[in-house]
């Protein structure tokens, strides 16, 4: 099954960021979403959410799902827990056993078995991020939108996240849809990696890649070759 957004329009100002813009998305796969700053990638999110709405535009398949987020930020209650604050997105009906067990699952994969009862002030960069993962994967939604949420992290603790997500992610295939600028995020993670191009927005390329993310390295050839072309089309923009 594939999502879709046909003859899409939004434009802000005098600048058309969309004109009769078609994508679609395969369910239950990584589309991971590439271009240049400004091309309108957090705003196609946005719509995708319904936080903003399009000038026009047929959305097919969304509006019967629900959304999570991962920000850039990962965007914690303060106050609360670990534990608490993935709980939080759980349902209030849920019984306080099962909420407890689907909490725990997730802080394990999250390997942040030893930091549950911590709050956000008290944990790195990395950890907050990985319980914004794990917050998003609680919330029983169909679909996650993922905004930039490893830019400005290290490259250690950023392949670290992408190997702590791709195993949430094989534990519970839902749709995501990730955008982002960097190129090796895109390549660890996507089934599918689209590059965009400047306003108004057009599909320059689009990747499917169909090794297991459990098997990807970007030190293999394939991979290289793939990386030469995808950063010869964001060059060209």
């Amino acid at each position: 099954m594939s999502l879709e957004i046909k003859a899409l329009y939004k434009k802000y100002d005098t600048i058309s960021l969309f004109s009769d813009f078609n994508i679609s998305f395969q369910e239950g796969t990584i589309t991971c979403i590439l271009g240049p700053s400004g091309c309108g990638k957090t705003t196609l999110l946005n719509i995708i959410g319904d936080i903003i709405k399009p000038d026009s535009g047929q959305l097919t398949g969304f509006r019967e799902k629900t959304a999570s987020y991962i920000f850039q930020d990962p965007r914690l209650l303060p106050w609360k827990t670990v534990e608490e604050n993935i709980g939080f997105v759980l349902s209030k009906d849920m019984p306080a056993e099962e909420r407890k067990k689907i909490t725990g699952q997730l802080i394990k994969l999250m390997e942040l078995e030893n930091f549950a009862l911590y709050y956000p002030s008290k944990l790195s960069g990395g950890m907050r991020q990985r319980v914004s993962i794990a917050r998003a994967f609680a919330y029983p939604s169909d679909i996650i939108l993922m905004d930039e949420p490893l830019k400005g992290l290290d490259i250690k603790l950023k392949l670290n996240l992408i190997r702590i997500f791709s195993q949430m992610w094989l534990t519970d295939k839902r749709t995501v849809i990730f955008v982002t600028h960097d190129v090796d995020e895109a390549l660890l993670l996507g089934n599918d990696i689209i590059v965009l191009s400047r306003p108004p927005v057009k599909i320059i390329t689009k990747k499917q890649l169909d090794l297991p993310l459990e098997e990807r390295r970007l030190d293999s050839d394939s991979f290289r070759e793939l990386k030469r072309n995808l950063m010869s089309a964001l060059g060209n923009q």
